[in-house]
């Protein structure tokens, strides 16, 4: 199915409601949407100790938020890589620098500091070709999670779907419970509705699977409590904006296809 018009997608929801299999399931209904999760690419960044990995190990690890500054730097450096943005001044480091490139920071605080805050991407704004061509099409999955983050955005994408992603709580924490990932490749099994073929492996490699640091209850209300304070004035925004859908459902299987109609009528 070709797209008729560019999409520029966020989803927004409560960590564990199903963002990113959704995320999976647009990008194979419809091949011209691409999809950037910023979780993923922050877990990346821990797993391989680049300098912004290092020093947001411990705040993801206890639940915490990243700044909004790391994260918007982030998603725009991964835009402009895609060559989708127009302006900015040369990166000082890029967020996939090596941990070798961090270790000779070691000892030089202020190299450290301004290396990651410095904002290479200031005045980029997506290019004319972008705005208007569907293969140009993205979907945002964890960001913007803030209103403050959404309004900068504005000024560099501007959004034309924000989906809502509404589970119960309860329905989560037990989807939580039940997950395990294989980190190499970011593939999600879950026990009670996605289970791997043989119990504690990947289903492609045969490696061992993996519980996420974050996946414990504690951790899971701080980070839910936190997503509360937050989404009501992001979700206002956009609500205001006039592209906000909200979307409700107990489990991925019923919220899919509601997704995929919706998708259809504003895009195809």
């Amino acid at each position: 199915m070709r797209l008729r018009r560019a999409a520029r997608v966020i989803l927004v929801g409560a960590p564990g409601v199903g963002k990113g299999t959704q995320s999976e399931r647009l990008l194979t209904r419809f091949p011209q949407l691409s999809a950037i999760s910023s979780g993923d690419l922050l877990r990346h960044n821990v797993k391989n100790r680049t300098p912004l990995g290092i020093k947001v190990e411990k705040t993801m690890k206890t639940g915490g938020l990243v700044s909004d500054d790391l994260i918007l730097r982030l998603i725009t450096n991964e835009l402009g890589r895609r060559g989708w943005l127009f302006g900015g001044r040369p990166n000082i480091m890029t967020l996939s620098s090596s941990v070798g490139e961090a270790a000779s920071l070691e000892g030089v605080p202020d190299a450290f500091g301004s290396a990651l805050e410095a904002d290479p991407l200031a005045g980029a704004t997506l290019s004319q070709q972008a705005s208007e061509d569907p293969a140009a099409s993205f979907l945002l999955d964890g960001f913007p999670r803030t209103a403050t983050q959404a309004k900068r955005l504005d000024d560099i994408v501007p959004i034309n779907w924000a989906v809502s992603i509404q589970t119960p709580f309860d329905v989560i924490m037990e989807r939580i419970s039940s997950r395990w990932v294989h980190e190499p490749s970011g593939r999600v099994y879950n026990t009670s509705f996605h289970a791997p073929k043989v119990p504690g492996y990947d289903d492609i490699t045969g490696e061992p699977l993996v519980k996420r640091a974050d996946d414990t209850e504690e951790v899971y209300r701080a980070r839910f409590q936190k997503f509360q304070e937050t989404s009501e004035p992001l979700l206002e925004h956009y609500a205001k904006k006039g592209v906000l859908w909200e979307v409700h459902g107990m489990s991925s299987d019923e919220i899919s296809p509601k997704l995929y109609q919706e998708f259809e009528r504003r895009f195809l």
